[in-house]
């Protein structure tokens, strides 16, 4: 079993940065793909980045690319997402999930509890 906890969330003027953090208790963190993903309400959940278990490869929704860095440290067992450039339509509950490297939340075994982010025009 996999806990993960985010930190880091919470409200920002448009233009913006926030860092998130999601810390694994997994001993076996390196063994996992990790995600971010996002959900507005009254929307889907949503893909914004995901990082494979080396860190060496990255991928991003169109949009967020250019503005959100997702990186992990293995050694402290915690992924990050850098969020820069915020528009009020990123505000949602931002999760992050371990598992499989990919877009679907299907994909992904273990979940976060969320971290709310609110970006005001």
């Amino acid at each position: 079993q996999v806990q993960l906890v985010e930190s880091g969330g919470g409200m920002v003027q448009a233009g913006g940065s926030l860092r998130l953090s999601c810390a694994a208790s997994a001993r076996l963190f390196s063994s996992y793909a990790m995600g971010w993903f996002r959900q507005a309400s009254g929307k889907e959940r949503e893909f914004a980045a995901a990082i494979s278990r080396s860190g060496l490869v990255t991928d991003y929704a169109d949009s967020v690319k250019g503005r959100f860095t997702i990186s992990r440290d293995n050694a402290r067992r915690t992924v990050y997402l850098e969020m820069s450039s915020l528009k009020p339509e990123d505000t949602a509950v931002y999760y992050c999930a371990a598992g499989g490297f990919g877009r679907e939340p299907t994909g992904y075994d273990y979940w976060g509890q969320g971290t709310q982010v609110t970006v005001s025009s």
